[in-house]
């Protein structure tokens, strides 16, 4: 983002405003921001006290662009197959873009992705605007009813206010979560490719124009079209579903049978790791922040207890190098996030010696004065039928347990993949879920404000693109930690904390963009139903694995 210095009068357009901006090589710009609100190119800038450009390299603009074609995606499908009698349904982030379901009158076919892709590029050619336009909200609610999108007119018309803003090209019309661009001749930058049942379609990501790269990824594919089966068991696919089962007070009943989703999946991978534990005793798990993976590790323990089994836990924490030893990134922080921060020669040789048979004297390490301890987390000795489980962030890159054979390993990829969307064209961003997940559970347990935790999300993210994401396809098990009740949970404990975050600080942006999406949840507020076991207890507090103050129990 970039700052801007010069003063304009009210009336100014923001595009025009624009046109005075240096951008960097390979840079546009997208949107601006406003006293800490995201406004589109078309709008006049107002009264403000301070103006910022967005530009599509910008984590925001890179949402607002991709939001774009998306918007340019279901324009095409309209304008040839006729709003009526076409669908597209955004599904979820996959293999580097976005894959979305296609319901065409012909069926889609390679013919068809084609000709949508050749009109998507003419309507770019054409630089045709888009606009924001309020409109009465019974009336946004008959038009989308018009075009069978009832989710949708659902929502807006769940609404406590009068006029609602929808995005028009040309006769085309819809509602998104965020803002567009103003003109589709900035829209040049995708690919769109057949896949299912639909399309995968790729924008500019990692910094200015540029696409990534397709990474295929099969065993990740396949948890998200369960987690779509989920959703459809519970009846439950789109927000007011969920809203409407609150508000008939059948919560307990959704909570159960999500719960019982997740144990049987854990009873699945228990039984898969029994199967072959005279060869697969060590279990590695991994997944991005706020996943759940230390609930998750405990409710596994349980399962292979019930297989007979006597699983037994390492943490990677106590072989944290010492702190002096410690990598440190490009601004000079400490890295705790990189392989390098650990002692991995130390800890593979101990798993060698514990999977034959020996007794191996653990390390502790004290996070306080930064120093490891060998010898000082006592000694342990297993037999030939005990698994070690052992969770951290690297557990699926095989550099960490390199001594130890592939498949004398078992590997869990968990993440929190959200069933849940708001209607067919808007997705809630599993980032984002995790993201509140952690605001709560930081606040309850770590002390920490709102604006600590989104200071941190982006470096955060940055270590998981680096050291998780690439590896998730390493995973012999993957386990989707999303629970689709989780959000209305967690929507009274999140709002007051990011209504706290004040105008003047960058966090701003992003509190407000959370909020509004915390704001379409009616609250579950009677948490009886929630065991204390479940996954979600690890963020709201009284789980069984965790002490009041949020500590592992022993």
């Amino acid at each position: 983002m970039a700052e801007q210095e010069k003063k304009y009068a009210k009336e100014t357009i923001l595009r025009e405003m624009a046109k005075d901006v240096e951008t960097p090589k390979g840079e546009l710009i997208v949107a601006a921001i406003t006293d800490g609100v995201v406004r589109g190119l078309s709008e006049p800038v107002g009264e403000y006290r301070s103006l910022s450009w967005v530009f599509v390299g910008d984590t925001i603009g890179q949402r607002v662009y991709r939001r774009s074609v998306l918007f340019l995606l279901v324009v095409a499908i309209r304008e040839l197959y006729g709003a009526k009698e076409s669908e597209l349904i955004v599904r979820d982030s996959a293999n580097n873009g976005l894959y979305c379901d296609i319901v065409l009158p012909c069926g889609v076919t390679d013919e068809s992705v084609a000709a949508i892709e050749a009109k998507m590029r003419e309507i770019v050619r054409e630089d045709r605007p888009i606009e924001r336009r309020p409109v009465p909200r019974e009336e946004a609610v008959h038009l989308f009813k018009e075009v069978r999108q009832i989710p949708k007119a659902n929502v807006i018309a769940a609404m406590k206010k009068e006029t609602v803003d929808l995005w028009f090209c040309g006769q085309q019309y819809d509602d998104f979560y965020g803002v567009l661009v103003d003109r589709t001749g900035v829209l040049d930058c995708f690919t769109l490719e057949r896949m299912d049942r639909g399309v995968l379609f790729r924008t500019p990501s990692g910094g200015g124009l540029m696409l990534p790269q397709v990474i295929f990824q099969p065993k990740f594919s396949q948890t998200l079209k369960d987690s779509v089966s989920w959703a459809k068991i519970l009846h439950c696919e789109f927000l007011p579903d969920l809203n409407r089962i609150i508000q008939h007070g059948e919560t307990g009943n959704l909570i159960r049978i999500s719960e019982a989703l997740h144990e049987k999946k854990i009873a699945e991978i228990a039984d898969r790791i029994a199967s072959n534990i005279g060869k697969a005793r060590l279990v590695m798990i991994a997944g991005p922040s706020s996943s759940g993976k230390t609930s998750f590790a405990q409710r596994l323990k349980v399962q292979l207890r019930v297989n007979g089994l006597e699983p037994v836990s390492i943490s990677l924490d106590d072989y944290f190098l010492d702190r002096e030893k410690t990598p440190r990134t490009p601004a000079g922080a400490y890295d705790f996030e990189s392989l390098h921060a650990l002692h991995v020669e130390l800890f593979n040789e101990h798993l060698v010696a514990l999977m034959a048979g020996k007794e191996v004297a653990l390390p502790r390490y004290d996070f306080i004065t930064g120093c490891r301890t060998d010898g000082a987390g006592g000694k342990l000795c297993i037999s030939p039928a005990q698994p070690i489980i052992v969770e951290g962030i690297h557990g699926l890159n095989e550099a960490l347990t390199h001594a130890v054979p592939r498949d004398m390993k078992f590997k869990v990829y968990i993440s929190a993949l959200t069933q849940l969307d708001l209607d067919m064209h808007n997705r809630i961003p599993t980032t984002e879920a995790r993201l509140i997940r952690r605001l709560v559970r930081d606040y309850q347990f770590r002390a920490s404000s709102a604006i600590k935790t989104l200071r941190q999300w982006p470096d955060v993210r940055h270590g998981e693109d680096q050291n998780i994401f690439p590896f998730q396809e390493e995973g012999d098990a993957i386990f989707n930690s999303a629970l689709i009740y989780e959000l209305a949970v967690l929507r009274k404990y999140a709002m007051p904390l990011l209504e706290a975050v004040p105008p003047e600080v960058t966090e701003y942006v992003h509190a407000q963009s959370l909020m509004r999406l915390l704001a379409n949840f009616e609250d579950i507020r009677e948490e009886d139903d929630i065991p204390n076991n479940s996954i979600l207890r690890e963020f709201i507090g009284k789980s069984c694995f965790f002490t009041p103050t949020g500590e592992l129990k022993a």
